[in-house]
């Protein structure tokens, strides 16, 4: 039971580095072009 003491905080906080980790990408365009690399796969680029 002393254990949760200190996994529960530390699972927090890991989730909280995915949080701000993930809004970082949105905020920085990461995900603005979600159509392009399945269009680009057809195109001829000889």
């Amino acid at each position: 039971m002393n254990v949760l003491v200190f996994l529960v905080p530390v699972a927090l906080l890991l989730g909280g580095f995915g949080l701000a980790a993930f809004i970082w990408a949105l905020r920085s365009g990461q995900f603005d072009d979600p159509d392009g690399a399945a269009e680009r796969i057809l195109l001829d680029d000889d």
